[in-house]
């Protein structure tokens, strides 16, 4: 087994989970296997409970686990079967240390951070690494940063018990650009890396993430205060089109080959074709969609990334570009949706929680009904489009979500009878892949092309199955079923060019060389929508 650790310095938010998923592609494109694995040093026990404003979108995998954002770089750059084993917190480590305490396990030891958190950290790196070629783990965070040390000290030990020969170090860094200068400062990489060496660790490579290109003189001044070799100082640039591009950027920095070389592996060379074709079809298009996207939490860009990374999948299916017209839903209750939406060629409705924003995201659903435009809805985004239907063609009195109103007339929406009783928020949503029977002839079947799909969900609340023939009779159908628990997964609307909504977040099972079937018709609707026939009635 080979095991690769990829720290960060300087500054937080430097690309650390799209460097691990770029590396992860490089050593796939050579035919080696990879697994990929986070270190979150919060500690909230997962990032389930946090909000989105403040960490981003939670990444859900198969078995349920609620995860870091990096997790959707992992998947979307890599084939890695990804598991709760690839996702650890320090909330997590305490955890399972405190309840191997209160059982006896240590046998009246003290138990202390040495060595008992660090060997469950290390731990946890062994059962992830099973059935691979190399294990890459990112740690959270920054160097420095108090958190983060019981997770380098593991590290440490970890390679002195496994051989060093077996375990790559990459420090991943900012060269900040100082305008007034006009050059790049060298000085808090070196310092970062100083710090890293302090706690026994000595990087192997430095990545080094820049707006400008390195010269040759910051190489050699890099390698020689950092302790590294000169070509294991890698340039990372901001990318120009998309992230797609980085794993060729970094295979022509030659960092997979210091990779295979250092690690001593047995890996062919590097087969880039496939993201250069991604990266072809993104920058070179035969044309282009505007999509309005009604959100609540879009002051934040990393709050929908999976959504976000899955409509571009569906522009490259497509070979189209995708405008994302970001809107606040908010907006739109203050000022209308003509304001917002006119001109789109598509609007997507994502998920989230809580009332704020919803009667927005109605009113955008309501447009999109009205005018013909191919709509998309993401979880809530489903419930607003049954809500929207209830009230103002089935004309409901005050049909809405009991998450908004629980004393409501027309629950539409209603949570599930066993949530009722839940008082614990972490972990407790029907969570992870659950089966859909699709509803042959419908719009989801004809994307899918398959009778029954498995898919990742995250919420408390469905559809109330009550109202279905009543919104049927008026054109909106069921298009997708839990056969287990007839739990309804998929509703469109019969008399429109494309209108769908969906229980469960199609984004996460989305690549770049695998766009999701739905987004892939969702842009293709919207293309077909943007040149469809326009008569002059005037004629």
């Amino acid at each position: 087994m080979k095991y690769i650790f990829i720290t960060g310095g300087v500054v937080s938010s430097l690309g650390k989970g799209l460097t691990a998923g770029a590396l992860g592609a490089l050593l796939e494109a050579r035919g080696l296997s990879v697994c990929l694995q986070k270190f979150d040093p919060y500690l909230n026990v997962d990032p389930g409970t946090m909000n989105p404003f403040q960490h981003g979108e939670v990444y859900v995998l198969d078995d349920g686990a609620e995860t870091d954002l990096d997790l959707g770089h992992y998947e979307r750059f890599t084939n890695s079967k990804l598991s709760a084993f690839n996702s650890v917190s320090s909330g997590q480590i305490y955890w399972s240390v405190l309840e191997k305490e209160r059982r006896g396990d240590y046998l009246g030891k003290t138990v202390q951070v040495i060595p008992h958190v660090t060997d469950e950290i290390k731990n946890r790196i062994t059962k992830a690494a099973e059935g691979v070629d190399v294990l890459i783990t990112e740690l959270g965070g920054t160097i420095g940063d108090i958190e983060g040390l019981p997770f380098l000290e593991a590290i440490r030990q970890f390679a002195l018990a496994v051989g060093k020969q077996n375990v790559l170090f990459i420090h991943v860094t900012l060269l900040p650009y100082l305008k007034a200068a006009k050059e790049m400062k060298t000085k808090p990489s070196q310092q970062s890396v100083a710090k890293l060496r302090e706690i026994g660790i000595q990087p192997d490579i430095l990545v080094c993430r820049t707006e400008e290109a390195m010269t040759q003189e910051m190489r050699e001044k890099l390698s020689m205060f950092c302790n590294v070799p000169i070509k294991a100082v890698i340039e990372e640039r901001d990318v120009k089109t998309s992230i797609y591009e980085l794993p060729i950027d970094l295979h022509k920095e030659g960092l997979d080959q210091l990779v295979v070389d250092f690690l001593h592996l047995d890996g062919k060379d590097a087969d880039m074709k496939p993201w250069i074709e991604v990266v072809k079809r993104l920058e070179e298009p035969k044309s282009e969609v505007n999509i309005g996207f009604v959100g609540k939490y879009i002051e934040l860009q990393d709050a929908y990334k999976s959504v976000y990374e899955a409509l571009t999948h569906g522009g490259i299916a497509n070979n189209l570009k995708v405008n994302k017209i970001l809107i606040d839903a908010e907006d739109i209750e203050a000022y209308g949706a003509e304001k917002y939406l006119k001109g789109l060629d598509g609007i997507i409705v994502p998920g989230g929680f809580g009332s704020r924003g919803t009667e927005g995201m109605i009113l955008a659903a309501k447009y999109a009904r009205e005018k013909a435009i191919p709509y998309l809805g993401i979880c809530l985004g489903m419930q607003i489009a049954v809500i929207e239907f209830a009230r103002n063609v089935l004309h409901l009195p005050n049909a809405t979500s009991t998450e908004f109103d629980p004393n409501c007339d027309n629950p539409v929406i209603d949570i599930m009878i066993e949530q009722k009783g839940v008082t614990r928020k972490g972990g407790t949503m029907r969570l992870g892949d659950y089966e859909c029977q699709l509803i042959k002839g419908s719009r989801a079947a004809d994307a899918y092309s398959e009778p029954r799909i498995h898919e990742r969900h995250r919420h408390r609340y469905e559809f109330n199955n009550k109202y279905s023939e009543d919104l049927a009779k008026y054109g909106l159908l069921v298009a997708g079923f839990n056969p287990e628990r007839q739990l309804i997964e998929i509703m469109e609307l019969k008399d429109h060019p494309w209108f769908v909504g969906v229980q469960f977040h199609p984004e996460l099972k989305s690549k770049p060389h695998q766009p999701h079937p739905l987004f892939t018709a969702f842009i293709q609707a919207a293309y077909s929508y943007k040149n469809r026939p326009v008569f002059d009635l005037r004629c």
